[in-house]
């Protein structure tokens, strides 16, 4: 098995609904479950197994996921906010392409129902709305970064 195919194999299991995936071959087993981020273990069968391989797999299974925080310099009241939580695993876009401007920033005033952004989930592109009106003052993920059912996407104080 190439590395290309493990990278594929990982994709497909942050993209879905999976829970667990286990693939062997005639020299490899991987094994990969989901709880709250991603787990690849590969075991060799053989003790000659590539070690490029093995250390490319070590790099796939200790890879953290980028937390990027925008806040507002301003001192932000965290009674009146709304969390905004990503429905389900997927990618993040900001905007509808990389040409386009960002749906929201910091600052921006929404309304219920205006689209925040963009969650891609099996080459399906979900819109994520606002929950509430008010003021986005933290947007808590990187444009396309992978994310997790549940996790928060952005935060908006109420009007």
């Amino acid at each position: 098995m190439e590395l290309n195919q493990i990278k594929e194999l990982v994709n497909i299991m942050e993209s879905s609904m999976l829970e667990s995936l286990e693939v062997e071959t005639n020299d490899i087993k991987i094994k990969m479950g989901k709880s709250n981020t991603i787990k690849s273990n590969i075991k060799p069968k053989e003790k000659n197994l590539n070690q490029g391989l093995v250390s490319e797999e070590y790099k796939i299974q200790n890879q953290k996921e980028e937390k990027i925080e925008y806040t507002k310099p301003d001192e932000v009241n965290h009674e009146n906010l709304t969390e905004i939580k990503s429905p389900m695993v997927g990618t993040f876009y900001e905007s509808s392409s990389p040409e386009s401007a960002s749906y929201v920033k910091v600052g921006d005033k929404v309304k219920k129902g205006d689209i925040l952004c963009i969650v891609e989930a099996m080459k399906v592109m979900n819109e994520i709305e606002a929950e509430i009106e008010g003021e986005v003052v933290e947007i808590l993920v990187s444009n396309e970064s992978p994310v997790e059912y549940g996790q928060v996407l952005f935060k908006i104080k109420g009007a």
